[in-house]
């Protein structure tokens, strides 16, 4: 078994929520609003969480949508790649995509963040790239899906 990192938490605001992993196995923990928020349709919001992290070297967090939001709400994520060397306060962005207003209330799940590891690469220009089987086709070059 792979021996777990720590991941440090910092209160930002007073009813900031620590994060959480809603069931054993899950890929993701949970990220909570500390204030009630309105998105109106088509609002786009970046939303303080109240928290800081220390996310370990060699690590990136990611956040994604918590899918009764997105799909149920239309709540969509943007943005939302946290570097380990930030320390500020971690925020979400959302965008309502819905054509209904929905009210995100103080304490609610409002994204889901993973903890990965990274791999930094060497960027080399070159005027030359190796051929492959896909060659430069992209978006729905493999049919219609």
């Amino acid at each position: 078994m792979k021996e777990k990192i720590k991941l440090k938490i910092k209160r930002l605001h007073p009813n900031a929520k620590l994060p959480s992993y809603a069931h054993h196995g899950d890929a993701g923990f949970d990220l909570f609003v500390p204030e009630s928020v309105t998105m109106e349709p088509g609002d786009r919001k970046t939303i303080p969480l109240g928290v800081a992290m220390e996310i370990p070297d060699g690590y990136v967090g990611l956040m994604f949508d918590k899918s009764s939001l997105s799909h149920k709400h239309g709540l969509k994520t943007f943005g939302n790649v946290i570097d380990s060397g930030y320390r500020g306060e971690i925020h979400a962005g959302l965008m309502n995509q819905s054509k209904n207003t929905y009210t995100l209330e103080a304490g609610q799940k409002i994204i889901q963040m993973l903890i990965i590891p990274v791999e930094t690469v060497d960027i080399e220009e070159t005027d030359i790239l190796n051929e492959s089987d896909r060659g430069t086709g992209g978006f729905g070059s493999t049919g219609k899906n």
